[in-house]
């Protein structure tokens, strides 16, 4: 049987990566995972928000935790293998505040006592003051408690210390769940915790951990200093995968993906699997699976032996001590099956659009009379295109106008005005596909004269430069005034000496064209250029540009660092890193605006155009 524990950061990011972007279902994720407890940490999700087929999978009993008010943060889940595991119990948080609708009962729940705030020596915030309850700690949707039986199974995800303020959250948080494992221990259960604590345990577990300025003063941190405790041998918890890779380097479970650190293995080991005493005979081994991609984190697993000795040469079967309950009608109260809106008691909003939830109308039975009307009844309706001529009026023809001959009917007064019930069904006697085809016709006619109309910024340089002068009119070509044989020939030659200027006005039209066309190119183009990237200071390598994504001012904003990947004793800053625990094969210091790269380029160009102009002056 095996046991895995994987920081997803966030369940629809997912399939978003290979291999999980090749399954068509969630169910395929769970089986590649290939074990039969898998615990997830930091959801990000909501119930409203998960899907089916990540709630109810198959061949799953599934088990969440959420957030009280926020959405999509944090979150935990539990997926049990219905083929080879049963889940008995299930509760949600460690303080047993935490209650489904109606709350358990005590037969369904797993403890019979449950941690309290003045039973544990909290951390005081800045004010002093310390929580006179555990509910706001469970309030963040951070840990799941299942029964199977052999062992209590404890999903959890630490809070992080993103900042002062946030250490007592922390540190309390960490408080309530040993003493958690404390009462269950002494109800005499066997207890398995695993999840993301957010705590380097050694120096080992972290990438600059061997560093003389950290190993010093390590375990200074309370919350270090707290899981130091609470680990063997000083404390009842057992660090399983360490235990079999004592002297490990490089066995990290984290990394910041922001600066590629996964490359480099520039990483910690936060993420753990630790085991009561009672629970060591059956650890068969540990590991973690660095090559799984699809999270800042890589998912840890145990393995059970399938039978174990006992000291007293009794043999002991897995499936004997777990085992397989196929009478078992339905799985805790707490998992996802039970939910109203997979359970069958709630109407989801999808019923209502599908085959089976269409609504229909109700059908008069009387037989429909058959229609009697004579054509002879109805009124001429005119054609669509008629409708749209104007309406023509008696109006005074003009005496040039041509008279109709005298054989002809006389043309129509006026139009008579159709009642309302006329204008509807004349309206709608036009097909739907010709109302379309007029109205597209309409406004593609109203956009072609729009666009030629439209007099649109072809170039850059027409904003700097001098509007050019009105060509000159041709209106006297076309002059009416009548020619005498006299002044023919003087004509002839006044249209000769003004075709002449035309032309040589038209040649200096298109030279000064052609001249600010490339003026126009050459300043587009040195606008809209890439910026060539500037050399590290230390390495003298090109440098590689970012950009901000953190929201404030500076976001959208983009800058250059060193190319070269982090790693132990990267350059941090003078004020982060010791000089002489620098290693210059990694990463520079090395920071830089791209838009103080493109001043200082424009500003050589300048420098250099202003010394050769003045050299060729010489």
């Amino acid at each position: 049987m095996r046991i895995l524990s994987w920081n997803i950061n966030g369940v629809r990011t997912l399939p978003q990566y290979h291999p999980w972007n090749t399954f068509k279902s969630f169910q395929a994720i769970l089986e590649h995972l290939r074990a039969d407890i898998i615990c997830f940490q930091e959801m990000k999700t909501s119930r409203t928000a998960l899907e089916r087929n990540v709630a109810v999978p198959d061949t799953f009993e599934a088990f969440f935790s959420f957030p009280v008010n926020k959405g999509g943060y944090s979150g935990v889940a539990i997926y049990s293998d219905t083929r080879t595991i049963t889940p008995l119990k299930a509760e949600e948080g460690l303080s047993g505040n935490l209650q489904p609708k109606p709350p358990l009962t005590p037969d369904e729940r797993i403890s019979h006592s449950y941690p309290y705030a003045h039973e544990i020596e909290l951390h005081p915030d800045e004010q002093g003051n310390t929580p006179s309850d555990l509910v706001a700690l469970d309030a963040e949707g951070r840990s799941l408690v299942v029964d199977f039986g052999l062992f209590v199974l404890i999903n959890v995800y630490c809070p992080n210390e993103t900042s002062d303020a946030r250490l007592p959250f922390k540190m309390n948080y960490h408080f309530m769940l040993g003493e958690r494992v404390r009462k269950l221990m002494d109800e005499g259960r066997e207890v398995i915790v695993v999840g993301d604590i957010n705590i380097c345990a050694s120096p080992l577990d972290h990438c600059d951990g061997h560093l003389v300025s950290n190993a010093a003063y390590f375990t200074d941190h309370p919350a270090r200093a707290w899981f130091h405790k609470w680990l063997a041998p000083a404390g009842c918890m057992t660090d399983v995968v360490r235990q079999f890779w004592p002297d490990r380097k490089g066995m990290y479970t984290c990394w910041n993906t922001k600066i590629s650190a996964r490359e480099t293995n520039y990483g910690t080991r936060v993420d753990y699997i630790l085991v009561t005493p009672g629970m060591l005979p059956w650890i068969k081994n540990g590991d973690i699976l660095p090559s799984l991609k699809g999270s800042d984190h890589c998912p840890i697993y145990i393995d059970l032996h399938d039978e174990i000795t006992t000291e007293a040469g009794v043999k002991l079967a897995l499936r004997d001590v777990m085992p397989l309950d196929d009478t078992r009608k339905s799985p805790p109260r707490l998992a996802a099956k039970h939910w109203e809106e997979y359970s069958g008691k709630q109407t989801l909003l999808s019923t209502f659009f599908g085959k089976g939830g269409r609504a229909t109308s109700t059908v008069d039975s009387s037989p429909t009379p058959p229609l009697n009307t004579s054509l002879a009844d109805l009124q001429p309706v005119p054609a669509a295109t008629e409708l749209s001529k104007p309406v023509q009026t008696n109006r005074a023809m003009p005496p040039d106008t041509p008279t109709a001959p005298s054989g002809s009917p006389p043309p129509p007064t006026s139009q008579p005005t159709p009642s309302p019930a006329t204008q509807s069904s004349m309206t709608s006697s036009a097909s739907p596909s010709q109302k379309r085809k007029t109205t597209t016709e309409l406004s593609s006619s109203t956009g072609k004269s729009a666009k030629k109309l439209k007099k649109g910024q072809s170039k850059l340089s027409t904003f700097f430069a001098q509007p050019t002068a009105s060509s000159a009119s041709t209106s006297g070509l076309g002059d009416s005034a009548t020619l005498t044989p006299d002044n023919h020939l003087d004509a002839d030659y006044q249209l000769a000496i003004r075709l002449s200027a035309s032309e040589e006005n038209a040649i200096t039209q298109s030279t000064q064209s052609a001249s600010s066309s490339t003026q126009s190119k050459a300043a587009w183009s040195q606008l809209m250029a890439r910026v060539q990237p500037p050399n590290c200071t230390v390495h003298g390598e090109p440098a590689k540009e970012y950009t901000v994504n953190k929201p404030g001012p500076n976001k959208g904003k983009t800058f250059f660092l060193c190319s070269r990947p982090v790693g132990p004793g990267y350059d941090k800053g003078k004020g982060e890193r010791l000089r002489e625990e620098v290693d210059h094969q990694y990463r520079c210091n090395f920071f830089k605006w791209t838009s103080d790269v493109k001043r200082g380029t424009l500003s050589e160009k300048q420098t250099s155009a202003s010394l050769s102009a003045s050299s060729k002056r010489r």
